[in-house]
């Protein structure tokens, strides 16, 4: 065992493929707390947690096994990026079922107001400041106008925004920042109290 833990990570890979068992328990006992913190950071749940770590490790050894692994000196960063997608593909499926745990006991699912309706007095207040955004909106100039618009209301990236209007990202954020700070005097201007 102590001669395994001197070896890189693509030779005990190597190892394990010829059948040394022990080679792979030296990687995962390298690369565990690196992984599960990673995992753990993304899903923000300990059980969710050690099921992705548990189905990352299944994956690597399906993959190493099938010679789907090729070794390049980044075995951890490709475990990482398995366990990456194994969290997305987690959360995609959670937001899409509306799955919410209520053995969290960080969350106090009976008295949380995101899972309330709203009354009448809140669809009023988010109507008003929806209408007095807009207006703020049409006030800027046309190229300010079109950032924003692409970016808030058609969830653009400013990636989209530069390849959209034929401008560099960099005029794209600048025109953002532009927008936001005549936005905030516009407000100021016209007695309106808004946050962004």
């Amino acid at each position: 065992m102590k001669i395994l833990k001197k070896l890189t990570d693509d030779e005990l890979v190597e190892l394990y493929v010829s059948g040394n068992n022990l080679a792979f328990e030296v990687l995962l006992l390298r690369h565990k707390n690196k992984v599960y913190a990673y995992i753990y950071n993304m899903v923000r749940d300990h059980d969710i947690s050690d099921d992705i770590f548990q189905e990352t490790f299944i994956k690597v050894i399906t993959c190493i096994r099938t010679e789907s692994y090729t070794a390049n000196g980044k075995f951890c960063s490709w475990v990482t990026r398995i366990a990456h997608n194994l969290c997305i593909d987690t959360l995609r499926y959670n937001q899409k079922n509306n799955t919410v745990s209520a053995d969290n006991t960080e969350f106090n699912l009976l008295n949380s107001i995101s899972l309330c309706d709203k009354n009448v007095e809140d669809n009023l207040i988010e109507e008003q400041t929806f209408n007095e955004i807009e207006r703020l909106v049409n006030m800027l100039p046309t190229n300010q106008q079109e950032i924003i618009k692409m970016r808030f209301y058609n969830d653009c990236s400013f990636k989209d925004i530069a390849e959209k209007t034929g401008v560099s990202i960099n005029t794209s954020l600048g025109r953002m920042r532009y927008a936001l700070l005549n936005m905030r005097k516009l407000a100021e201007e016209n007695n309106i109290t808004l946050s962004f």
